[in-house]
């Protein structure tokens, strides 16, 4: 995706999202002021505590209006990670403000109950209307704000819904209490006069449930604890599909938390020490995948912890010594005789490296080696220059004569199939010229590398007693079926 069409999404996102926070604030708004006019005309403390309860509503929809604005802002010098914490604050005022309104109605409904404060009600049609209306309306409204909710991953409007879904059950409550108590004045039923304060008690109730499950959600949100969708089976499939990833041996840790509608997740895999940087890379990017699959979107940081697989063999762990001391050999063989293991490799050195440096390095890692492979007991390093610097050669151009004897040295092996692309390369003063030969070399494709190795070494030898004064040969060997890479 580009970097335009996620920018165009984001926005659409905000869109969205503030629109269905804003439908919220004005319904909350209508719904909150009836609710209050009808209960204060009636005197019905059930009503009066459905109009507390959506007063509540109301500023939890203005509070939740700014926090959408504000969380979607991109991450920026002061708040790395972004401003997704707004939705969790939110929604922890919201939780703050559900439990006084519950304080308070209970207090007031006590009073009622026990000191028969203001149980006289005025009997009219306009609270059934108002609650059967308030009942549609937190029906339509929660259903939008639960879809968009759970389209953009918005604790913020989700608190929202959850709300409004138990309105309904609280307004219904209201509603029973009124034509109980309305019921009771008609027929003379004086138990039936405490139905009313009841309700708020319902209401109350329902109140406090919500508050509880919100305060859970944020207080989790806010402390970065781990997501509920990622605990158990989440996180289970996710290690499983982490460590069916090629070249991961274990999966050390996983750290999840989330932000507003984005989620973080931090990785420990194990990983074989003698791995590339390049497939280090492809290993880290197979991983970030396959967390977003389980969380889309989702930034991820992968620490890789280098480890010894089960099957390495001496020689990777011979190299993995020589890498841990950013040292480069090559040509490692390992014999055993008297069941003891003798190793002879070659040391690559800067060119320019005096004598002394260049033993002391081989001394060292030699040590290391016996260190980390008890069961050698013996090392022979050969300490090679690698060139430093890119040479300037005084002439380049074929040299027909030493592409005849090359070409004539590889007729004595069978396994050879064609010489080409030869180059001589003339270097230096013609007083002191040193010549250096490169060629590629056919070979059959199912020709086992040990073999390969062995006949390449084999025509280096011939060629250079047929030719000595050639200082170096260089041999690329190809397969048959592509003998021009």
């Amino acid at each position: 995706m580009t970097s335009t069409e996620t920018t165009q999404n984001a926005l659409q996102t905000r869109s969205v999202k503030r629109s269905a926070a804003l439908s919220s604030v004005l319904a909350a708004l209508g719904i909150t002021l009836l609710k209050f006019l009808t209960g204060v005309l009636t005197g019905s403390l059930g009503m009066l505590s459905e109009a507390v309860h959506s007063t509540i509503d109301l500023v939890a929809a203005a509070i939740t209006l700014f926090s959408v604005q504000v969380s979607d802002r991109p991450a920026d010098d002061t708040h790395n990670y972004g401003h997704g914490k707004v939705e969790s604050l939110s929604a922890f005022i919201e939780a703050v403000l559900m439990l006084v309104s519950c304080v308070w109605i209970v207090a007031e409904a006590v009073r009622r109950i026990f000191f028969h404060e203001r149980l006289s009600l005025a009997f009219s049609i306009w609270p059934f209307a108002v609650l059967l209306l308030s009942m549609a309306v937190d029906y339509t409204r929660s259903k939008k704000l639960s879809r968009v909710a759970h389209d953009h991953q918005s604790i913020a409007l989700q608190a929202d819904a959850m709300h409004f879904s138990t309105d309904i059950w609280s307004s219904f409550a209201v509603l029973v209490g009124l034509s109980a108590t309305y019921a009771g004045k008609q027929w003379k039923i004086p138990a039936l006069q405490m139905a009313d304060p009841i309700a708020a008690l319902v209401v109350a109730g329902v109140i406090l449930h919500v508050t509880w499950r919100l305060a859970q959600q944020t207080i989790d949100a806010l402390l970065d604890a781990t997501p509920s969708e990622t605990r158990e089976k989440m996180r289970r499939e996710l290690v499983r599909d982490l460590r069916a990833i090629d070249g991961v041996l274990s999966v050390d840790r996983i750290r999840t938390r989330r932000s507003g509608s984005s989620y973080f997740a931090d990785l420990t895999l194990g990983l074989p020490r003698n791995l590339t940087f390049q497939r280090s890379e492809q290993i880290t990017l197979a991983a970030t995948e396959a967390v977003k699959r389980h969380l889309p979107g989702a930034d991820v940081v992968v620490h890789s912890v280098p480890k010894a697989p089960l099957a390495e063999s001496v020689h990777d762990r011979i190299r993995a010594v020589a890498a841990r001391s950013n040292l480069v050999i090559h040509d490692v063989t390992v014999q055993q005789f008297n069941h003891q293991l003798h190793v002879e490799q070659h040391l690559e050195v800067d060119e320019t490296m005096p004598l002394r440096k260049a033993h002391d390095l081989a001394t060292q890692l030699e040590s290391e080696i016996r260190r980390e492979i008890p069961e050698i007991s013996s090392i022979l390093t050969h300490i090679e220059s690698l060139p430093a610097t890119i040479e300037r050669p005084s002439s380049q151009e074929r040299d027909r004569q030493l592409e005849v004897r090359l070409r004539r040295a590889a007729t004595r092996f069978p396994e050879i199939l064609d010489i080409h692309d030869v180059f001589v390369t003339r270097l230096g003063p013609a007083s002191e010229q040193h010549i250096q030969m490169n060629c590629h070399c056919t070979l059959p494709d199912d020709l086992p590398m040990s073999r390969v190795h062995a006949v390449i070494t084999a025509l280096e030898g011939e060629f250079k007693l047929d030719s000595p004064e050639v200082d170096r040969l260089l041999i690329h060997p190809e397969p048959a079926t592509d003998n021009r890479r």
